[in-house]
């Protein structure tokens, strides 16, 4: 981790001429909980202990000075002319846009950004910029938000500029990261409780398949109105009630007739997935890591065939992890069509297996994925200088 901050606050010392404070942003990890923060679902995601650091301190000045450093791009714009631009920009500009909506009041600052989060990977790597930058105008500009606060400010930063109609789990897990747990979040009530996430035996490996398919925004937005017509479907069955949480997987069988099948499809999925969190979240109390980890091949088998939002690079990635007993879990983690599979293995065995996976992988498809070994960590924080 020092390496990266120090590389960022270099950056940052060679370019402006006043001294940074440095913030970390955490990528996440969702465990299980695929799909149904938009839903009305429980999900049991984690900060985990790689991201984005941020040097960042005001300049006196109208103008925003924000450099991407792991891609030598930069953001120049006035604070009194925020608009919609291309790329990572609107990720930062979307930030600036909401807290302008909430007459907060932001003055120019100059900026260094950049961490070990790939882009793309199914990491959350938009979240952590959103969460991580509001976190740390809050904190530099003294704008008095509490982390709930920011959570929803960052979602709606992903809703304006980005245009990308995300759930909340994304942001919450990058706020409310604990070291060693795992957060059980209530999308609806946006309470949550921590459960112990103990892998004394076991590592997670994210395993970036270092694809991701264009149509990836479009039909994410695409699930969730089919998600929202089946709802409405449902609802007009007495006693079905107005939420997914109320309607179990039975019901949603019983119905098969009424709903066209695509719809029926992603309802089925979106109950069957609520049952499995609330399951995991068990499983992980009594410390069963070996029936957690089967419920993970159960939510692929789901997005796969229910949802449709994997794609023959993650199933084959998904198909190379199942063939070794040593892999107790893995699936599709993320939005889909690309991105990351998230795997759970027993330790002694982890490294071989991963380097296995992956060679195949090559072989198969002529692409190299890359494979993080993380942790359960803490949330977006500030960091203290010189003893990171």
């Amino acid at each position: 981790m020092a390496e990266n901050a120090n590389t960022i606050l270099q950056l940052f010392h060679q370019q402006f001429a006043v001294e940074p404070q440095l913030f970390f942003s955490p990528g996440r990890m969702n465990l299980i909980g695929e799909h149904i923060d938009y839903n009305d679902g429980f999900v049991l995601p984690a900060a985990i202990d790689k991201g984005i650091w941020i040097a960042i301190a005001p300049n006196q000045t109208n103008l925003i000075h924000c450099i991407a450093a792991d891609i030598n791009d930069s953001l120049i714009v006035d604070v009194n002319n925020i608009t919609k631009q291309q790329g990572w920009k609107n990720y930062i500009l979307g930030v600036l846009h909401v807290l302008q909506q909430e007459n907060k009041n932001i003055q120019g600052f100059n900026c260094v950004f950049g961490g070990n989060l790939s882009h793309g990977a199914g990491l959350s790597s938009s979240a952590a910029i959103e969460a991580g930058f509001l976190f740390s105008l809050n904190h530099i500009f003294s704008l008095q938000l509490n982390l709930l606060q920011i959570a929803l400010l960052a979602q709606q930063a992903e809703h304006s500029y980005p245009g990308v109609q995300c759930g909340i789990m994304d942001m919450y897990a990058n706020l409310f990261g604990k070291n060693e747990h795992a957060i059980l979040l209530d999308c609806v009530s946006l309470q949550h409780k921590w459960v112990p996430l103990l892998l004394s035996q076991h590592e997670i490996v994210l395993i970036n398949s270092a694809v991701h398919h264009s149509l990836a925004s479009g039909e994410y937005n695409k699930r969730r109105a089919e998600c929202k017509d089946g709802l409405s479907l449902l609802s007009a069955i007495p006693g079905y009630g107005n939420s997914f949480r109320n309607i179990t997987p039975q019901m949603v069988k019983q119905q098969q007739a009424l709903l066209p099948k695509i719809i029926y499809k992603r309802c089925l999925y979106v109950v069957e997935e609520m049952e499995r969190v609330q399951l995991a979240a068990d499983y992980l109390q009594q410390n069963n890591i070996a029936a957690f980890g089967s419920l993970l091949y159960e939510t692929h088998h789901g997005l796969q065939q229910l949802y449709e939002v994997s794609c023959p690079e993650i199933d084959y990635l998904v198909e190379q992890a199942k063939q070794h007993k040593a892999v107790i879990g893995a699936r599709l983690m993320g939005g889909g069509f690309g991105g990351t599979v998230i795997c759970i293995i027993e330790k002694q065995a982890a490294q071989n297996i991963v380097q296995e996976i992956v060679n195949n992988y090559r072989q198969k498809f002529n692409i190299q994925a890359e494979a993080y070994f993380v942790q359960p960590a803490f949330g977006t924080h500030v960091v203290t200088i010189n003893a990171e």
